[in-house]
């Protein structure tokens, strides 16, 4: 293969530390200009930044040019990005409810799913990762006894990527006994073939003993992620890689709340209850990744990344929903980080009744800035495909975003209750989104702009369905719901003076 070098030349205004890009299985060299600001240089100090999560790290660029020195580096990389490993701790500043793994035993209908996502900037490519399980009570495809005890169940665990340039890869077992999550932290992993010599793995552990034991899997940590996953060959509609590995640790900046205090329950403190579901908790609106993913034959370093993480859990995906997510902005002034979502969710009871629920949540220079249906009202236009624009104000604040792409998105798998992990929903990471955010005032009308951004690196989902026009809607939670999820309820406290009824996950 020709060996295909791309120095670390131009380094943009708004850039995570990218380190490098470069195809695997060659020789690498860099060449680095003869700057005399670069004396004592060593490469590890090339720190970009970008407005957004920015880096404390002073900024030291030079392009090359004719005149070069060639650097050798014996038996590694030229610049090659180690991250560090840390193990959970116990009690951590960010940490949000509901971190841990739902699942409580019972052979109810369940799913809970979790998405990782880490953009690179300077290349204008992001990876999602997305991991999936079902029906854990049985762990492995349902028996016909077991069909006719407890209806058509699916089952099983999945492990999806959609990374650079728009190609996706899945892996999926019908099996879920391999899979493990602790039950009060976001800690979980799955091994889908392990080394000959060893068990499968069922606990966090160090990297090396991970690479040790597993051939193919994962493990994801609040600070650490790594794994290797095979595409399985099911897919058809979407450019697919044959593997991919990826290790890198993380910073949480931002969970779900302001810097400093406790940090909320996205969707209240009734989500304790398996009442209205699915559920949803946003575990990091924002933090900095640094590592390596080889992707298509190709290897991504980075340091500081954006990154990003959230999960599902409950009976099912909503009918119908729509999602958006940033946190790479220009014209900021300080750290933003923006999810946006809304669906159409079944109520509890024997009828068929739905609700429109919807929240966006914008964290801004250490503040939350918070807009559900129970402090205000949101209201929405999402095309089929395309559009999305989402308003919304509370007591203090007006929010408005609208995002666009001609990126034709690509189809991912979630799990349904009709078809287990299916194609459900089409994603892309090139949206072009604007961001706003007003005071107040008396009366209600637009005050002063505390906020005004934009970003081309915006992930928009659309999903569920049907879709055959443009989605036009606004929360109808009800009166009651609403003034039950005004009450200040700490759940995490009143189990703590009781931990052995503490429910899985909270």
């Amino acid at each position: 293969m020709e060996s295909n070098i791309y120095s670390i030349n131009e380094l943009h205004r708004f850039s995570s530390r990218y380190i490098e890009f470069r195809y695997l299985n060659t020789k690498p060299t860099v060449k680095f200009s003869r700057c005399s600001t670069f004396n004592g240089f060593s490469p590890r100090r090339l720190r970009p930044f970008w407005v957004g999560f920015r880096s404390n790290s002073p900024i030291i660029a030079c392009s090359s040019v004719a005149e070069s020195t060639d650097i050798s580096f014996p038996d590694e990389s030229p610049i090659s990005v180690k991250p560090i490993y840390v193990p959970t701790p116990a009690n951590r500043d960010t940490r949000t409810p509901h971190s841990g793994y739902h699942f409580d035993g019972t052979t109810r209908q369940f799913f809970e799913g979790w998405y990782f996502k880490v953009s690179i900037p300077e290349r204008k490519q992001s990876f999602c990762f997305m991991y999936s399980v079902e029906n854990p009570a049985f762990r492995r495809k349902l028996t016909a006894l077991e069909m006719l005890q407890y209806g058509p169940r699916f089952t099983g665990v999945g492990a999806q990527i959609l990374g650079a340039y728009d190609k996706y890869i899945c892996q999926y077992t019908e099996e879920s006994q391999n899979f493990w999550g602790s039950r009060h932290e976001l800690v979980l992993g799955n091994t889908f073939l392990a080394n000959k010599d060893s068990r499968a793995q069922s606990n966090e552990v160090p990297p090396q003993e991970f690479n040790s034991k597993v051939l193919e899997g994962f493990q994801v940590s609040p600070l650490w992620h790594q794994g290797f996953i095979r595409d399985d060959g099911r897919t058809f509609y979407a450019e697919t890689v044959k593997t991919a590995r990826w290790e890198y640790s993380t910073r949480p900046i931002y969970g779900w709340g302001n810097v400093g205090s406790k940090q909320k329950s996205t969707a209240g403190w009734l989500a304790a209850f398996p009442i209205f579901e699915p559920h949803w908790q946003v575990c990091m609106a924002g933090g900095l990744s640094t590592g390596w993913i080889e992707w298509d034959g190709e290897r991504f370093e980075f340091q500081d990344a954006p990154s990003y993480s959230e999960k599902n859990w409950g009976g099912s995906f909503p009918r119908k929903w729509f999602w958006a997510q940033c946190n790479i902005f220009e014209g900021a002034n300080g750290e933003v980080a923006l999810t946006a979502a809304g669906g159409l969710r079944q109520l509890p009871g024997l009828t068929d009744t739905f609700e429109n629920a919807a929240l966006i949540g914008v964290h801004y220079n250490g503040v939350f800035y918070e807009f559900v249906p129970w402090n205000g009202n949101l209201s929405w236009e999402i095309a089929q495909w395309g559009y999305w624009f989402v308003t919304a104000e509370n007591e203090t604040h007006m929010v408005e975003l609208e995002a666009t792409t001609n990126d034709a998105g690509t189809t991912l798998r979630a799990p349904t209750k009709e078809a287990g992990l299916a194609p459900a929903c089409k994603d892309s990471c090139f949206g072009d989104l604007r961001l706003k955010i007003w005071e107040k005032k008396y009366g209600g009308a637009k005050g002063k702009i505390i906020l005004d951004v934009k970003s081309d690196m915006a992930a928009l989902e659309v999903g569920g369905g049907p879709w055959f026009n443009t989605w036009k809607g606004k929360t109808t939670t009800p009166e009651v719901l609403k003034s039950a999820l005004r009450v200040p309820v700490d759940v995490e406290g009143i189990f703590g003076l009781a931990p052995i009824f503490k429910p899985p996950g909270i």
